[in-house]
């Protein structure tokens, strides 16, 4: 009888709040309106120059506040005359609330089907939760998503040579990626790239080496292409073409080992763009804070470097012929990962059984003279890597050593390197963050021969970087100075590269910029200050 008088009890306040809702509150719905006035926001004054690439000034001036300063003026008054209003109301609620005393003693009936009826709503709820998902696991979701972009490069050294003197690209590029959702649990794609650069018709195919042509002029490739699921709630496995990012720093690598990188065209872009997927069969097992990824690389790919004839290949010959490894399940490569996120830090650590992406070259007649090809030798990796935030500042470190690393100047001799890195980063700018990374790589047992040509390399490789970025324009464009340099003091070569990037639309954007470079005393840099280029990338996402 109790929970019956407390449940009348309940009603009456719900009846009573109501009438006093409508006796207060509805006749003021006009004057709500007015009070909702604000000052805008003031906007900032930008100016942006790019080299010749383009000139984008916006101005916004304060906005007058007079108006506004009126309009709060009409709503205090509007606010004083309501109070007024609901004053004068003051005997009309006493009423109200007599009448509600006098019916709360009145005994009420409780309406028909009580909780019976609310459990046919939860009984509905259940069944059409299990028909939506019943729905998902049999209706496959496909869509297609693209993005086309037409870039072009302009050489403006006065040392360059031809034909890389003045416009040196123009690539339009159609990437179309076909996704479908098999189920709650699993999905897949399939992605695939192409270009074809203009230029090479426009200036003469002549004029290029065949190297050049079969580099640059036109491609056809698979992009990331897997499929992805949940075997259990803590064991997922993607297998197909896929990128695999490890470490924590962002412009430089140490035990980021797994994606070869597109370096046809170095500096031009970010090394997110730079990384080629590569097929591998990964389960990730999910543990508390911690995620156990285990890889099987049966895909065998190295990076795209510039070709013989291009003004980024310092060489008068090529290259000799590659003698890449046999792909398939006899060559397997491995590796793993123990990653762990925590409150302001995270860590991982990292394990690879890989074939080195430097090459060595050596005769293809084993132990007698012939004709020189390219290997690559199985190294082992193990590495680690973190980071920790501390207010505005991103603290970065990352550690890795490898063994089974060969050189062309000393046949048959194996060695041991040890890379170490770290960074800062300062997010404490309104919209704006600046980042500083070094690499070491040192090498034991180091011979001085390994300084002659063609291997080139110090005991000890030094390669810093610094990144700043800035967006304006509610975010709409993204200002980046990126300088990248080989060596303490850019001996082995360098590149600095201003960028802006403006988006039109969600799905349009521009980007521009300029790259100068830095010849260095060897390797792919020497000679390549006559390759100084603006560029400009227009993108189209659908």
């Amino acid at each position: 009888m109790k929970g019956e008088a407390h449940e009348a009890e309940d009603r009456v306040r719900y009846q009573y709040r109501r009438r006093i809702w409508a006796v207060c509150f509805d006749s003021d719905s006009d004057s709500d309106s007015d009070t909702e006035h604000g000052a805008e926001k003031m906007s900032k004054a930008l100016s942006i120059a790019i080299v010749a690439i383009f000139f984008l000034t916006a101005c916004f001036l304060p906005v007058d506040l007079s108006i506004a300063q009126e309009s709060r003026e009409q709503s205090m008054d509007d606010i004083i005359q309501g109070l007024d209003d609901e004053a004068s109301k003051g005997d009309e609620l006493e009423d109200v609330i007599k009448g509600f005393e006098d019916e709360s003693d009145e005994p009420r009936e409780e309406p028909p089907g009580g909780d019976e009826f609310l459990d046919g709503f939860e009984e509905d709820v259940k069944e059409t939760s299990g028909e939506r998902s019943a729905e998902k696991k049999i209706s496959p979701s496909w869509s297609l998503e693209g993005e086309f972009a037409v870039t072009s490069t302009y050489n403006f050294a006065p040392d360059a040579a031809e034909p890389w003197q003045g416009l040196t690209m123009l690539r339009p590029e159609l990437e179309l990626t076909l996704k479908n959702k098999f189920s709650d649990r699993w999905q897949g794609q399939i992605s695939a790239r192409g270009f074809y650069d203009t230029i090479y018709v426009l200036r003469g195919r002549d004029e290029y080496t065949q190297q050049v042509l079969d580099t640059y002029e036109s491609e056809l490739r698979l992009e990331d292409t897997f499929i992805q699921g949940s075997i259990t709630d803590q064991l997922d496995t993607k297998i197909g073409r896929q990128i695999v990012v490890w470490g924590t720093l962002d412009n430089l690598r140490v035990t980021d080992i797994l994606n070869p990188l597109d370096l046809r065209q170095p500096g031009l872009t970010d090394i997110d763009d730079l990384r080629l997927p590569v097929t591998m069969v990964k389960f990730d097992y999910y543990f508390g804070r911690w995620d156990l990824s285990v890889m099987a690389i049966p895909e065998v790919r190295f990076s795209k470097l510039p070709a013989f004839g291009s003004d980024f290949y310092p060489f008068p010959a090529p290259r000799p012929p590659e003698g890449n490894p046999d792909q398939g399940f006899e060559e397997m490569q491995f590796a793993a990962a123990m990653t762990g996120v925590f409150s302001g830090w995270d860590v991982g650590i990292y394990w690879g059984n890989t074939y080195a992406d430097q090459a060595y070259a050596e005769s293809s007649v084993p132990g007698a003279l012939g004709p020189l090809v390219l290997n690559r030798p199985r190294t082992h990796m193990l590495g680690t890597a973190a980071n920790v935030a501390i207010g505005n500042w991103l603290l970065k470190a990352e550690a890795a050593g490898f063994n089974g690393l060969r050189y062309t100047n000393t046949p048959g001799i194996e060695y041991t390197r040890l890379d170490m890195g770290g960074g800062v980063e300062y997010s404490g700018f309104k919209e704006a963050t600046l980042s500083l990374e070094v690499v070491n790589r040192h090498l034991f047992d180091y011979r001085e021969v390994l300084l002659l040509p063609p291997d080139e390399i110090r005991e000890n490789e030094f390669q810093w970087s610094l990144r700043f970025m800035k967006d304006f324009l509610n975010d709409t464009l993204t200002l980046t100075l990126l300088a990248s340099t080989f060596g303490i003091k850019a001996d082995d070569g360098a590149f600095q590269r201003l960028d802006a990037e403006y988006d039109i639309t969600d799905a349009m954007s521009v980007r521009g910029g300029v790259v100068f470079y830095e010849s260095g005393e060897k390797g792919l840099f020497q000679g390549v200050e006559a390759s100084d280029r603006l560029f400009l990338v227009y993108r189209v996402s659908f």
